[in-house]
């Protein structure tokens, strides 16, 4: 019988979960209650769970109810999951029973599991993801996200981009007529967020205030690129550094009346020079998904195939799921 006993998180377990997410395989910004900590009291009901073993911290879960009975991680954040430092099977397997048996004691029917894809990984390690399956869990849904691995660049990424890219990149440099900035305007970088988003019939995930508090709560972990045509922002790539080895495309958005400058080309070429320069090993540019799809794993074959010009390729970010049988 398992000693792995969940119990569920109180302020006090702050400073040791923020640690142990800081110093494990998978854990990235998304898992920090230092990140989680911008949403407003009251926003999630949030039911974070940490994993003993005799004692011994081995695993945290963040994640919150939607009801009373369905729990999902994440909530609020963009990945979730079991977050492990150097885990055998066997502890996995007993995280898993433990998390089940949680759920029993706590009238729990649904359960949902989204981890980051493997690059997010120091050590690619996937005994959590079988340990799951083995228990009842299945897959519920996948996304296919667009990863530039570093490791075959050089110091330029321009050899490695498509010709295209690097004809409208060169193109632009030659014409001068656009500034790329790294700096902290999002005053400026928002209004050109919130009207590209509205093309689509979204708003942004976070507000103003939102991004202004991340910037507060996390110093260094976002890095913003903006695009001026004359002094006007006209386009800009907001990035997280999720964990060392990843560096993450949130938001790549452009004002479209000024499209033919090719601002976005401008901007991706700067954000991989800057992922080489900092040493990371990946450039995760996001899910493609065709958001007014009414099946959610719906492919932007456009999107796609405009981040394959910078040598990106898929990985997929999967949900697991399990639900109390009848």
């Amino acid at each position: 019988m398992s000693s792995i006993v969940a119990v569920p998180y109180q302020p006090q377990h702050r400073a040791q979960w923020d640690d142990f997410v800081a110093a494990a395989n998978n854990g990235t910004m998304f898992h920090l209650q230092q990140f989680l900590d911008y949403h407003p009291s009251g926003k999630f009901n949030f039911h974070h769970l940490l994993f003993f073993e005799e004692d011994r911290l081995i695993s945290v879960l963040p994640g919150g109810l939607h009801a009373p009975d369905v729990f999902e991680s994440p909530v609020g954040a963009s990945y979730g999951g079991f977050v492990l430092h150097d885990a055998s099977f066997d502890q996995c397997l007993g995280l898993v029973d433990a998390l089940l048996s949680y759920a029993d004691q706590a009238g729990w029917n649904d359960i949902s599991l989204t981890a980051a894809p493997f690059v997010y990984q120091a050590s690619l390690a996937q005994y959590i993801d079988y340990a799951l399956l083995w228990r009842g869990f299945r897959y519920d849904c996948h996304y296919i996200s667009s990863v530039i691995d570093l490791r075959r660049h050089g110091d330029d990424p321009l050899p490695r981009f498509s010709a295209s890219a690097r004809h409208i990149i060169r193109r632009g440099q030659r014409a001068a007529k656009l500034r790329i900035e790294q700096n902290e305007d999002y005053e400026g970088y928002y209004p050109v967020l919130v009207e590209n988003k509205a093309r689509h019939g979204v708003r942004p995930t976070h507000t103003l205030d939102d991004l202004r508090r991340l910037r507060e709560l996390l110093p260094g972990r976002l890095v913003l690129f903006n695009a001026y045509l004359d002094d006007e922002p006209i386009a800009g790539a907001l990035n997280f550094v999720a964990n060392p080895r990843v560096l993450l495309v949130f938001y790549l958005m452009m004002r479209y009346e000024h499209e033919e400058h090719k601002p976005a080309y401008a901007l991706m070429e700067r954000v991989v020079r800057h992922a080489l320069e900092h040493d990371f090993q990946y450039v995760d540019i996001g899910v493609s998904q065709d958001t007014r799809a009414a099946n959610p794993m719906t492919p932007s074959l456009n999107l796609i195939r405009f981040k394959e010009r910078f040598d990106s390729h898929g990985v997929m970010r999967s949900t697991l799921r399990w639900r109390r049988p009848r």
